[in-house]
């Protein structure tokens, strides 16, 4: 009699073992560029220059030479192609700071030793071990095909010099200000809409939530000039009010995911808080409000992100008051004043992508839960 095919375990659990290494194949793929801004953002600017230098933060090994170094020796090392006696008087590197190379030696092995003198097809050395010793002639080629010792060296000072070159701390300022007055207005008036919309009824109350979703589709730089214009003719450009002013004027993006997870929440909840005497206020405070904390999270998440990253508003209406500048503009312009220095940018970038990741891991459970519960069925 044959038995019926029992799969293994490992045959049970492959599906998941190959989603759980395709999910953290992407995952590494992600997060490679933060990983390149960080270990940038430590380096100096002399290691750009270097040749072979490896991609996280070094510095090019040195050797001091004593003091008391002295010996002359005559040796033959092979120049540009032709071997040339070579008189190496070491009292003149006394006291001097040497770079080290790994010199393939004629065994096989490798040695850190101290460049003397570098020519086109060999070099002279020294032992930093026992530089007393003499010369050691390497005619394998330019010393600078040799590898290097390297020494991990983050240049802290990097986050330091970029702090005070752009007055970090101000701008900062300007920007939880702008984050924080954007999202008071946001929440204020889409949960009001959203509370609307959702529990009342009253004529082409579909018709206008409609009408309201719409405005997603109408390009933002269709609305650039008129605007522009209309704060200009009202004395607002130079100010923060054209940035804050229109948060208080709910948007249609967070009012439809407020609107939908209000609509997920029993009705039975109002009507029992209207028998006890409460005012549709009172329910919004009372019953819905507290019942909505995730997808309240979610809509503050979303919104103080946004703010973070907005760089075209701000650089409209505050190009010419530097001081009111969120950090976006700033670094903008900072990029600008130091090209030539890639760590000082990949540091300001990290020193900037810090608040919000901060903020999103404090918010994950929250914030996921409302994008979850937040249903599109109604």
């Amino acid at each position: 009699m044959e038995t019926a095919y029992r799969p293994s375990r490992i045959a049970k659990a492959l599906p998941s073992i190959l989603v759980t290494a395709f999910v953290t194949l992407l995952l590494i793929l992600f997060l490679v560029p933060f990983l390149y801004m960080i270990l940038t953002s430590l380096k100096t600017q002399a290691q750009f220059a270097l040749q072979n230098a490896p991609i996280w933060p070094v510095a090019p090994p040195k050797y001091m030479a004593p003091d008391s170094l002295s010996g002359m020796f005559t040796v033959s090392v092979n120049k540009v192609g032709a071997f040339v006696d070579e008189t190496i008087d070491l009292t003149a590197f006394a006291g001097q700071s040497l770079d080290v190379y790994t010199v393939p030696m004629e065994d096989g092995s490798e040695q850190d030793l101290a460049l003397v003198k570098g020519f086109q097809k060999g070099s002279i050395f020294i032992d930093p071990d026992n530089p007393g010793a003499g010369a050691i002639v390497w005619n394998g080629g330019s010393y600078r095909s040799l590898q290097r010792p390297w020494v991990f060296s983050p240049a802290w000072g990097n986050f330091a010099e970029m702090w005070n070159a752009i007055d970090y701390p101000q701008v900062l300022w300007n920007t939880f200000f702008y984050a924080f007055t954007t999202t008071v207005g946001v929440l204020v008036s889409c949960i009001l809409v959203a509370y609307g919309f959702s529990r009342f009824r009253f004529p082409f109350r579909d018709l206008l939530f409609m009408l309201l979703i719409s405005i997603m589709f109408l390009p933002g730089t269709v609305t650039i000039i008129p605007t522009f214009l209309f704060f200009t003719q009202i004395g607002w450009v130079g100010t923060w009010l054209p940035m804050i002013v229109p948060s208080f004027f709910a948007n249609p993006y967070d009012t439809f995911l407020l609107r939908q997870f209000f609509m997920t929440l029993p009705r039975e909840l109002d009507e029992s808080a209207m028998i006890d005497g409460a005012s549709p206020m009172r329910v919004l405070w009372s019953i819905i409000i507290p019942q909505s904390y995730p997808v309240i999270v979610a809509v503050t998440v979303f919104h103080i992100v946004w703010a973070w990253n907005d760089y075209f508003t701000p650089l409209i209406y505050l190009s010419t008051k530097m001081d009111m500048q969120p950090v976006s503009v700033a670094l903008a312009r900072f990029n600008g004043m130091f090209g030539q220095r890639p760590e000082l940018i990949q540091a300001g970038a990290l020193v900037t992508l810090i608040p919000p990741l901060i903020l999103f891991v404090a918010a994950q459970r929250f914030f996921v839960q409302g994008i979850v519960i937040t249903g599109v069925e109604k």
